[in-house]
């Protein structure tokens, strides 16, 4: 039972330091707003959520952004929006692959879970964070609005920027994370166990 305990706690910990240091190896996204920056400090969380449960993901998501609030440059939202963003990917993720362990449950959960992280950021970002980083950052919508207007000229309110910036981003993020986790999973395993 102990030793059961310390080889998840371990596995979470080995993962989410893995999570910590992808996170900070951002790359721009052509023909998205230039904030947002695609990194896959997911794909430790997934194959946690994958190998150890739902709940590990979670764990792996909060443990690797409370750690980054050190290096926050937006007084903790990014890390906030990140975690949100991220547990609504990796739960449904973990949960169905928990109830289908295949290769083609692994692939239908990474679907659910790609689309799900679209939805979820689209709704958090219009009705939370975008919001939030008005408020709180003084960062105003119309100067947000005038980046994503750089990257694609048809983004002029928020609710474009959410269609063509945010929701796109987020189904690209979650695509390069599925092959990411389909490509390393089944040998990340045998490692960690």
């Amino acid at each position: 039972m102990v030793y059961k305990r310390t080889s998840y706690l371990t596995k979470i910990g080995i993962l989410s330091a893995i999570a910590v240091i992808l996170m900070f190896f951002e790359v721009p996204v052509p023909m998205m707003p230039s904030f947002l920056k695609l990194d896959v400090s997911e794909l430790p969380a997934m194959i946690g959520a994958f190998m150890l449960g739902p709940m590990a993901g979670v764990l792996i998501e909060l443990i690797k952004n409370v750690l980054h609030l050190g290096n926050t440059h937006t007084m903790g939202i990014g890390e906030i929006a990140n975690f949100l963003v991220g547990v609504s990917f990796i739960v449904p993720a973990g949960y169905f692959y928990q109830k289908k362990s295949s290769r083609k449950g692994a692939i239908l959960s990474l679907a659910i879970a790609t689309f799900t992280m679209m939805i979820s950021a689209s709704v958090l970002n219009y009705f939370i964070l975008i919001p939030l980083y008005q408020t709180v950052l003084h960062f105003p919508l119309d100067q947000m609005i005038a980046l994503g207007t750089v990257a694609n000229p048809h983004i002029i309110d928020l609710a474009s920027f959410i269609t063509l910036a945010i929701a796109p981003f987020n189904l690209i993020k979650g695509f390069i994370i599925s092959i990411f986790a389909m490509m390393i999973y089944k040998k990340v395993v045998p490692i960690l166990s």
